[in-house]
């Protein structure tokens, strides 16, 4: 089927333009979906008809594919965009720990498992344990299943022998992991073992003719999950054919290369093998793989991950009040801040490790950061006193004492009047916060 133009997208809508799909008007959603960046479904009165008709069209150019099962299951693909700013990333890759059927795999699970940190107030951890077959097929399929119940983590299955895989499979019925390591060689037998257990199977090849070439006999045989596991020679191949994948999928709708992308770090420096990852995550592995369990190796990762996929044209917020750090009372500081969530729970972050309880008074600036909200006029002395009024701070405490971040110490004077507060500048940082709450605010507070 060829490709279909706004126009003809058009034609087959309601031209309503109900509004109902966020786009103003019929022939803009029109021109969205046929630019691949809106799902049909966005549409909620595009009739069956008009469905089966665009069916080809409204799917995304990467499709999207499905590890595991239950709540922790992955979702990865789907992308419509090259750059982030072009509107947004939507699936985080999985990070995925690499263990072996030689190890002891219950304490690999158990160091796997707790590697769950809270990032700007939420949680961020692994998502996958792929399991490398060392041994014999008997050692592979009874560690797989060890794996499977000591834990929920979907399965990668990193093996290129079918007999191995084929007995795994039978202790994972419905964990549907992903099946690494189809090739020239072995691709008719795997691709038979991912359709009897509705499990997603990735593809090897040495370039992307290779892998095209494969992915299209794979959907022959009736296998549409793929995932593409390019084999690269250093960090710059793969960055190359990751970059090469993404370009073909998006912009030239190339649909053999239209998939997720699995991608396996060099485990032979830890601290290089953590810079790897993070650059994977950026580009554009939708599964990083790494053999790093520490928690220093794997929490720049998760925390590029969580910097990377957060929507670009929505600021990251918290709620904007009043908030009890540790347990404060009618002495405690009062602390002002803005409710771009990084900001406050860094500044969160550093009252609980000052070990001196405060409030907190988050102002309403739109998720903006200090500075931004001050240029953007939405923190000011004005804006100030109407959040601390408004979130009654003054009432929890004795005093009348605001504490404002020092990269607005000019809002003091204008803040004084708006207020009628005593107004002291805190730290410019976060970070010195700490000190100021031990020696600083002791000394204020006295007067």
């Amino acid at each position: 089927m060829a490709k279909l133009t706004g126009i003809d997208i058009y034609k087959l809508l309601p031209k309503t333009n109900c509004g109902d799909c966020q786009v103003p008007t019929c022939m803009a959603f029109a021109m969205q979906v046929a630019a691949k960046k809106m799902p049909l479904e966005k549409c909620p009165h595009v009739s069956d008809q008009a469905k089966q008709a665009l069916a080809e069209s409204a799917e995304p150019p990467m499709r999207t594919v499905t590890v595991g099962s239950g709540p922790k299951a992955l979702q990865m693909g789907g992308e419509t965009v090259l750059f982030r700013h072009e509107e947004k990333f939507h699936r985080p890759p999985g990070v995925a720990v690499r263990v072996t059927d030689a190890e002891d795999v219950a304490k690999a699970v158990q160091a796997v498992t707790g590697l769950q940190f809270i990032r700007a107030g939420k949680e961020v951890r692994v998502d996958l344990i792929a399991l490398e077959q060392t041994r014999d097929a008997g050692a592979f399929a009874a560690k797989a299943a060890e794996i499977a119940k000591a834990c929920d983590l979907p399965l990668v299955l990193v093996s290129s022998d079918s007999a191995a895989l084929g007995l795994a499979l039978q202790n994972l019925s419905g964990k549907r992991p992903l099946i690494c390591g189809a090739n020239r060689q072995n691709f008719a037998e795997l691709a038979a073992l991912a359709k009897s257990n509705n499990a997603p199977l990735a593809v090897q090849g040495e370039t992307l003719d290779e892998l095209a070439g494969l992915t299209a006999e794979i959907k022959k045989l009736g296998v549409n999950d793929l995932v593409l596991a390019p084999k690269t020679q250093n960090l710059s191949d793969a960055l190359t054919k990751l970059t090469q994948l993404r370009r073909l999928a998006l912009e030239k709708n190339f649909r053999a290369l239209g998939f997720p992308v699995i991608a396996f770090t060099d485990p032979r420096d830890p601290f290089q093998e953590t810079s790897q990852a993070i650059t994977l995550v950026c580009k554009y592995a939708s599964i990083v793989v790494m053999t790093g369990r520490e928690s220093w190796q794997v929490l720049p990762v998760l925390t590029a991950r969580f910097n990377i996929f957060t929507d670009p044209q929505v600021p990251n917020a918290v709620e904007a009040k009043l908030y009890k750090v540790g347990d404060p009372g009618p002495d405690a500081p009062v602390i002002v801040t803005t409710n771009f969530a990084l900001t406050y729970f860094m500044v969160e972050g550093e009252i609980e490790n000052s070990k001196v309880p405060a409030y907190v008074a988050v102002v309403e600036t739109g998720g903006l950061g200090v500075l931004n909200s001050y240029a953007d006029d939405k923190l000011s002395g004005e804006t100030i006193a109407a959040a601390v009024r408004k979130c009654g701070a003054l009432d929890q405490v004795k005093h009348k004492k605001l504490v404002i971040p020092g990269l607005v110490a000019v809002l003091k004077g204008e803040l004084e009047d708006e207020s009628g507060c005593d107004v002291i500048v805190g730290p410019e940082e976060a970070a010195g916060l700490p000190g100021f709450l031990k020696n600083e605010w002791k000394r204020v507070a006295a007067v």
